[in-house]
């Protein structure tokens, strides 16, 4: 993976009482003050590579690393607990920030990885100073809710495991590198994480990234189980695809955080994955007709994401919380990639006004 590294970052090996973790580092300038750090986490199906261009761009003040998560980049294959929501990656997070000594460190979380920094908050006493949010994964996890974020069944049929292409993961495991097939992971890459047209010179090492995914029934996807309710599957205990089921992720619960970093919630117009119509929700998918038999909207509704995280954020903010939201439009679901300048306006401005709160 170290291959892929772009002029100016470095690879860390981290060893932890939870895992040995692969962090990506781009230093602060030693003739600068190197007060500020940022700690980037990753969504699924990728890497901490995907972070480089943001963090080569940040002031030379600011430390920026990036965390590999349990089976994804470098770090260590581990098997995910699904049971704990994204209780196994949060805690790796917590012994990495411990292991490195950071203090007041500024968490970014893209999609899964906004799940993560969100549940280690809950579950951890981190010294943070300011979150932002990345077209994060909602709040009441991915699938089979309502508004509210209330199931829709008891067993929360057709999220989980069970929802994976298995053409996608066979690709992923083949170390599929070309845009042959729609499930190829470039072609996934440039359909759902990029808005439409989008393209980058450094689409071979995204692909790389998606491409050190650990696969199988403890890492990407996971398992599943039968279900009597439409599509006929609902999530298991095991892997990653179960961790953000809404039988085991609920996030909600940071409205009433003691101590309430300052949130920038920043996300693209056109995100086909994290959306009111995402295109990886198999209610969705029914309503289109893609997947047959669907059992109707009264039944089986879309999962409303935006609104959710929404509704969560905004009760973060009655209840003492600072929040700002910022949406790009002409951008789908890798903001940091696909408007890089506006993002690092929007980033630093986080950093600066966080520290002017604390001042």
């Amino acid at each position: 993976m170290t291959d892929h590294l772009l002029p100016g970052i470095t690879a860390h090996r981290v060893t932890t009482p939870r895992y040995t973790a692969q962090v990506l580092e781009r230093p602060a300038d030693a003739a600068a003050d190197a007060a500020r750090t940022v700690l980037f986490v990753h969504g699924n199906v990728s890497s901490s590579l995907f972070w480089q261009p943001t963090m080569l761009a940040l002031p030379d003040d600011v430390r920026a690393l990036a965390v590999d998560l349990r089976g994804f980049g470098g770090s260590d294959v581990l098997p995910v607990d699904a049971t704990r929501g994204l209780g196994d990656f949060a805690e790796d997070l917590a012994s990495v920030i411990a292991e490195l000594g950071l203090a007041d460190v500024h968490l970014v979380g893209w999609s899964m990885g906004g799940g993560v920094v969100l549940q280690a908050l809950l579950e951890h006493e981190l010294p943070v100073a300011s979150v932002t949010l990345v077209n994060p994964v909602s709040p009441f996890g991915f699938g089979a809710t309502d508004a509210a974020g209330k199931l829709l069944n008891p067993d929360a049929a057709g999220s989980g495991g069970g929802g994976a292409n298995p053409d996608f993961i066979a690709r992923l495991e083949a170390g599929d590198r070309t845009a042959e097939a729609p499930a190829s992971p470039r072609s996934v890459y440039l359909g759902t994480y990029v808005a439409p047209g989008f393209t980058s010179e450094h689409d071979d090492v995204w692909v790389e990234s998606m491409l050190t995914t650990a696969t199988g029934e403890h890492n990407y996807p996971g398992d599943s189980r039968p279900s009597e309710h439409w599509p006929g599957f609902a999530p298991g205990g095991r892997g990653v695809l179960n961790t953000m089921a809404p039988t085991n992720f609920d996030v909600s619960g940071i409205v009433d955080l003691p101590s309430k970093p300052p949130i920038l919630w920043i996300r693209g117009a056109q995100d086909a994955i994290v959306s009111d119509a995402s295109l990886f929700d198999l209610n969705q998918l029914g309503a289109l007709g893609v997947i047959p038999g669907w059992p109707g909207a009264d039944v089986a509704p879309p999962q409303p994401m935006i609104a959710q995280t929404r509704m969560v954020l905004d009760r973060y903010a009655e209840r003492g919380g600072n929040l700002r939201e910022v949406v790009l439009e002409q951008c789908g679901h890798s903001p940091h990639l696909e408007h890089p300048e506006r993002f690092l306006e929007e980033l630093v401005a986080q950093l600066d006004g966080a520290e002017e709160a604390a001042a």
